[in-house]
Parts: C-alpha cells; structure tokens; sequence
C-alpha cells in the first residue's frame, strides 16, 4: 500500500501551501478549503488515530492549532469563529487516513455555503470538483505566516 497524500507532502513529493513547518509537525492549506482560510495541521509522522500519537505530538497538535486559529483571526480572511475539528478515523469521515486538525474560519450566516460545501466533498474523490488555486492557497499561507506569533 502506497504513502498517504499528508506523507507526500510531507516527503517533497507532492506541493502544498505551507503555513508553518518544524520537525515534527506541518501546518498547511486545505487544496478543497470548506472556507477560505482553512488549515490543516498535522504531525510529520504517519498516525491514522489520536491515539496513535504521543502525549508530546498532540500536545503540539493542538498548540500549533490555536497559533493558527489566533493568526487566521489577525489576517485579513473573514473570520467571525473558528472550528477546530479531527475526524478520528474512517467511520468518521475521515478523508485521509493521516490525522489531521481542521482550524476551519467561520462567519455569522456562513452554514448554509458550509453544508454545500460538506455534501460536494464525494465530487473531490470523483475528480468532479478542482481543487483551489495554488496562487490563492500560497498567498494565504503567507499571510498567515506573517501573523502567526510563538512566546519567545
């Protein structure tokens, strides 16, 4: 069985909109954002579960995940909240089995553009829908870049 997309990335085999990257975790664009802005953070190594993780990497994984959401708010991307969302295995929709945390922006009135946007995602496995365009995904990636702040 070949290496999942989030190891790909992770490996330079396949590009991505870095928002964030250290040894063992990266923080990335959705390609089929739910909503301009939405992030995906991820541990470097393999883990189809939380479970699977140490203590320490999800410790991380949701640090990282609050810089991100805090960096989305200070950028220039509509953002009244944010949902911060794993689906924890296949039977959770779950569509990579690689865990993955959603820091998805929200606005007053978004859900009905948001449940469209959940019933088309099958369409992404059909090759139906195109996913965003790269100059969009790297120009938010870098913004957000620019905002996110760590304690020194």
């Amino acid at each position: 069985m070949g290496r999942c997309v989030f190891c790909k990335i992770v490996a330079g085999e396949l590009p991505a909109s870095v928002v964030y990257e250290d040894a063992r975790h990266l923080a990335l664009m959705d390609l089929y954002p739910w909503r301009p802005g939405h992030v995906l953070v991820i541990p470097k190594a393999h883990s189809v579960r939380v479970r699977e993780l140490d203590e320490d990497a999800r410790a991380r994984l949701f640090t990282l995940g609050a810089r991100v959401a805090d960096a989305v708010r200070a950028s220039s991307i509509p953002c009244d909240d944010l949902h911060l969302a794993i689906n924890d295995g296949p039977a959770s929709n779950q569509s990579v089995p690689h865990v993955h945390l959603h820091v998805l922006p929200r606005t007053r009135g978004d859900l009905p553009r948001l449940l469209l946007s959940l019933a088309t995602r099958p369409l992404i496995a059909l090759r139906l829908l195109r996913p965003a365009p790269r100059a969009t995904l790297d120009r938010q990636a870098a913004e957000l870049r620019s905002a996110l702040v760590f304690p020194s």
